[in-house]
């Protein structure tokens, strides 16, 4: 479907502007935990996750495929309906990061993109078999597996060091903390931004319609660029969350959680699957904490994660909806 290229440009522009947003409202997900443990200083780790997000976000184009093209029939949609998508999507991303809530930008944005095909294309059009399998199955499972591998993990590791001193736990771990924060941003860089692209590449695709999806170099370097200045900018507010609110946390505990983590959402990429990197790093840690005790964990501060959880995708997906409601009354 032909569209302006004021238009294209405008949707490609917003699509940077989530991915740099994204950047900032996720990156608790790979440096709270070392930041909480004091193993990094603020800066430093800020400026290390950056570097390894831009690094993942150019690894791999599968999550991309599904979100462009594997949820909804994209040759039904036009540039207006990804373009109320991401606002939608921006939206909630910006409320959700003001209260300090660690929400899945990943199901703000697939929320929205089904909200808005929905005004825009009708229900028929959006393919419901492929949301629950690669969106509404992992977004159940993948905490479940953050919290059995996260307590699986520091049961582990207490059994393993139990004997050794408390100081020596302590330098060992954040020595190897920085090793694990460090493949949490990567895999994180690698899941979240393609999220982007993928919302780029539809665009393009119905632009210049072609028979191939393909996510240009361009679009690839733009997003890994856009989340990882996103990143730099910092998130305190959702940072203060997990890393010290839900639970206080030593660096063998940060060493599990983001080692827990990595590993659920690297395989979720490479089989293309958009899952919530925020669900489960957050789960990891519920995991790592239920190991001192259940008290340990400050379940009123999960309640009200787990409320964002839920609301995400039906809030996104209203919001979507009625702004393009309004753009198709116009």
């Amino acid at each position: 479907m032909e569209a302006s290229f004021p238009l294209l440009c405008t949707v490609v522009g917003l699509a940077l502007v989530f991915d740099f947003i994204n950047g900032f409202h996720d990156t608790a997900n790979a440096i709270a935990t070392v930041v909480s443990t004091r193993v990094l200083r603020p800066i430093a780790a800020v400026v290390f996750g950056a570097l390894l997000n831009f690094g993942g976000a150019l690894m791999g184009t599968e999550v991309a495929a599904t979100v462009g093209k594997g949820l909804v029939n994209a040759s039904t949609l036009n540039l207006h309906t990804v373009l109320c998508a991401i606002a939608a999507a921006i939206i909630w991303n910006l409320i959700t990061w003001w209260q300090g809530l660690p929400t899945s930008s990943s199901h703000a944005l697939i929320g929205s993109l089904l909200g808005a095909t929905f005004v825009s294309a009708g229900n028929s059009n959006i393919m419901w078999n492929a949301v629950g399998t690669k969106v509404v199955a992992p977004m159940v499972f993948s905490p479940v597996l953050g919290i059995v591998i996260g307590f699986t993990l520091m049961l582990a590791l207490t059994w393993g060091f139990h004997k050794v001193k408390l100081g020596r736990i302590n330098r060992l771990f954040g020595r190897l903390q920085i090793i694990s924060a460090g493949f949490m941003a990567l895999n994180h860089g690698q899941n979240d931004a393609q999220k982007s692209m993928g919302m780029i590449g539809l665009a393009l695709l119905l632009s210049h319609p072609q028979s191939d999806f393909v996510i240009p170099l361009w679009v690839k370097a733009s997003c890994a660029l856009a989340m990882a200045l996103g990143t730099l900018s910092g998130g305190w507010r959702i940072i203060r969350t997990l890393g010290t609110k839900m639970i206080k946390l030593q660096p063998i505990n940060g060493f599990a959680a983001e080692t827990t983590a990595s590993l659920i959402i690297g395989g979720a990429s490479h089989f293309g699957i958009p899952v919530s990197t925020t669900h489960v790093i957050s789960s990891a840690i519920m995991g790592v904490g239920t190991t001192k005790r259940v008290s340990a964990v400050r379940w009123g501060i999960v309640g009200n994660i787990v409320w964002a959880w839920v609301l995400t995708l039906p809030l996104t997906f209203a919001l979507a909806a009625a702004l393009m409601w309004v753009f198709r009354t116009i």
